[in-house]
């Protein structure tokens, strides 16, 4: 078997005969995405059929061929499932339903919980999933529910919701950069319309410990359960040749980049770091002038990250905003690299990050950019050594992000659901 894989449990196939559909966002290109391709394979390892339901979140043109259809698709061969269907708003949907008065309003205001939820409302079920007999539906965010409920066509199978941290936060966060008018939507209002669709789901599934607490307290009547992502592993980084980030485009990303690139980079001295992931289009937008002054660290999106990892002399995590767990953060812990970081990159982890042996910590500008230093000049003198397999991160990635722990935690969680 491959590494990563869950063989134990695979060899049980508790779930075979069993059809799993999986609900996601058409993201790519993000820890999202990432951890709906861990759930197909997941539920495929225990023996399921997996369908995947892919949601666009715009208004849109049927898939295939239309809107951003063609590029989403592209960029997810890795999406594996038994079928895969694709569904979203149609772009009429503005003006021949109530969704100008119900969704966009709301949106000028800032209101995405709302606007997202209205979407999900109006998104058809894609042609063919009625044929299919669906047991169990895992749903990822609360704005898929609308859509989830709707995929047993009367026949109501259990839902699990993947929470992937509050995202009323995310929105408060975006929302500084974007444009909206007053008045302007409220974290409370928009968190409202998140818990009243999560507490729909028979199960809530949270990939933090503090996220679950959060949720638990919000929604004491609903059943929850903390089951950390699986991501897939990097390869070893066995030959140390540049340090690196990896980052994809959200706010959050953005933020903690330019923390980086204008508060450590300049006393760092004259390191060459390397920005891998399409982060650097979310630079070129937000903050023109900030890319340009460094585009020459720009690698933009790369089609083998993995050769990236195996490379990485150093991976920083200069993580200074942003909410719930961060995949790349779990991706970077698996390559056994040594890691200069924040203490926010490891949110939600469980662990302390003082203890991995091969992780620096550095919060301060002035000292992340002295280890960032330090760690060059060691790769400069050719003393910069390969990651060992049994390197302090790389052992807690496979106790607790790999394929294995993963399915064995989602076995444990579904049962109930499928045998009440």
């Amino acid at each position: 078997m491959r590494e990563g894989e869950p063989d134990d449990v695979a060899l049980a196939a508790p779930l075979s005969g069993k059809t799993v559909a999986v609900v996601h966002a058409a993201w790519h290109s993000c820890g999202s995405c990432q951890v709906n391709r861990s759930q197909l394979e997941a539920y495929k390892a225990l023996g399921a059929r997996t369908i995947s339901v892919a949601m666009m979140d715009v208004m849109t043109p049927p898939a295939p061929q239309g809107g951003r259809w063609p590029e989403y698709i592209a960029a997810t061969p890795e999406l594996v499932a038994d079928a895969r269907y694709f569904t979203g708003p149609p772009r009429e949907s503005l003006w021949k339903s109530p969704l100008l008065r119900d969704g966009w309003w709301p949106l000028i205001h800032g209101d995405q919980a709302t606007w997202l939820v209205e979407l999900a409302k109006r998104a058809p079920v894609p042609e063919g999933l009625a044929r299919e007999k669906i047991d169990l539906v895992h749903a990822n965010h609360y704005f898929t529910i609308p859509l989830a409920r709707k995929l047993g066509c009367g026949k109501s199978p259990p839902i699990i919701l993947e929470t992937q941290d509050i995202q009323a936060r995310q929105y408060v966060l975006r929302n500084r950069g974007g444009f909206f008018i007053p008045p302007f939507a409220r974290y409370e209002d928009m968190l409202a319309v998140e818990l009243y669709w999560t507490q729909k789901a028979d199960l809530c599934a949270h990939i933090n410990a503090e996220e679950r607490e959060e949720f638990v307290r919000l929604l004491p009547r609903s059943r929850h359960a903390l089951i950390y992502p699986a991501v897939q592993p990097a390869p070893l980084a066995l030959k140390p040749a540049e340090i690196a980030i990896v980052a994809s485009d959200n706010y959050a990303n953005f933020v903690s980049l330019r923390w980086f690139l204008q508060e450590v980079l300049p006393l760092a001295g004259p390191v060459p770091v390397a920005v891998y992931g399409n982060i650097d289009e979310g630079v070129k937008t937000r903050d023109k002038a900030l890319y340009e002054a460094r585009r020459e660290l720009f690698r933009g999106r790369v089609s083998d990250i993995g050769a990236v990892y195996e490379r990485a002399a150093a991976i920083l995590l200069p993580t200074v905003e942003g909410h719930g767990l961060s995949i790349k953060a779990v991706e970077a812990l698996s390559s056994g690299a040594p890691l200069i970081a924040t203490r926010q990159a490891f949110r939600g982890m469980g662990v302390d990050p003082a203890t991995l042996a091969n992780v620096t910590l550095r919060d301060d500008a002035s000292a992340f950019a002295a280890a960032l230093r330090e760690r060059w000049q060691e790769l400069a003198g050719g003393t910069a050594q390969p990651a060992r397999p049994d390197a302090a991160t790389r052992q807690l990635y496979e106790a607790s992000f790999s394929a294995g722990a993963y399915a064995r935690a989602l076995a444990r969680e579904v049962a109930p659901l499928l045998n009440p």
